[in-house]
């Protein structure tokens, strides 16, 4: 589903949560929504699903308004971590529900993932422990095959094997089945053979929107004699810096030739890549103004 958002503002009173949005989600496509708490993640995608009126702007779901509108919110499944379901009804009750929700539901698949992660189907979900509560989500997420599914953080309590797991059960199921996939996270480094686009959240407006590739990219660490790195990075984004001695070490983020590097290197200085979790950091953490 192609999802576009055009400056969305949402406000309680004084307080600004999000702040001139504007973005454009490609069909059958797997974005990550990064950011610290806080930032407006949920939020917005909360808004996305049309679950939020925003105070001002616009949301088109296959442009289409998706509020209150019955043939679009069939085809979009949000698994949220802190999603609540009735006391007393069972996980069985549970995937009933999503099964008679979701017209694409893959009753198949699902029976599948119950069977691997052993859930116990006939406890109530309020019996459940965190991490079991978080497995029945993104079991539905998985088996409803919405063409639109966001999951906001939805490993909560799922231990390293059961989140792997169902990263390979993502990846495998959208290669037979393309969806677009929004998936909010702080686990960067976990997902990035997952995502083909990250989507930069910081204090309530869109940092960067940018494909995974040049994001590895455009981010390396520079090392070598202070004064050289220095005279280097004078028109470069600098995320980080250290000094040690007269050794400095500085990532870098931005567009490099190659007849630049190669000159730096002549000089002794060295470059090295970047975990897309440490770009995702710093970008995120720098103070207000200098990103």
């Amino acid at each position: 589903m192609h999802v576009k958002l055009s400056k969305v503002r949402k406000a309680y009173g004084k307080n600004v949560v999000l702040n001139d949005i504007n973005m454009v989600l490609e069909k059958e496509k797997i974005y990550g929504l990064v950011g610290r708490n806080g930032a407006g993640k949920t939020t917005l995608l909360k808004i996305i699903a049309a679950q939020l009126f925003p105070s001002e702007g616009t949301v088109q779901v296959n442009e289409e308004n998706p509020f209150e509108n019955e043939a679009i919110l069939s085809q979009l499944c949000f698994v949220k971590e802190s999603q609540t379901y009735p006391d007393h009804f069972t996980v069985k009750d549970i995937l009933l529900t999503a099964k008679a929700t979701f017209p694409l539901w893959d009753e198949t698949f699902c029976q599948a993932l119950v069977a691997r992660y052993n859930v116990p189907v006939k406890l109530r979900m309020r019996k459940l422990s965190r991490g079991m509560r978080s497995v029945v989500g993104v079991i539905i997420g998985l088996a409803s095959r919405a063409p639109l599914t966001i999951f906001d953080e939805p490993y909560l309590g799922m231990d390293a094997v059961a989140r792997q797991y169902f990263y390979d059960q993502l990846l495998a199921d959208y290669a037979d089945h393309p969806r677009t996939i929004i998936l909010s996270t702080h686990l960067i480094d976990e997902v990035s053979e997952l995502l083909e686009h990250v989507i930069v959240v910081k204090e309530g407006r869109i940092l960067m929107q940018e494909d995974v590739e040049t994001l590895r990219a455009g981010a390396v660490t520079v090392t070598g004699e202070k004064g050289k790195v220095a005279a280097f990075i004078q028109q470069q984004h600098v995320l980080s810096s250290q000094t040690l001695g007269n050794v400095t070490n500085v990532m870098i983020f931005g567009t490099i030739s190659r007849q630049e590097r190669l000159q730096a290197e002549a000089e002794g200085l060295s470059f090295s890549a970047v975990s897309l979790q440490k770009v995702m950091v710093h970008l995120t953490d720098q103070e207000k103004g200098s990103a």
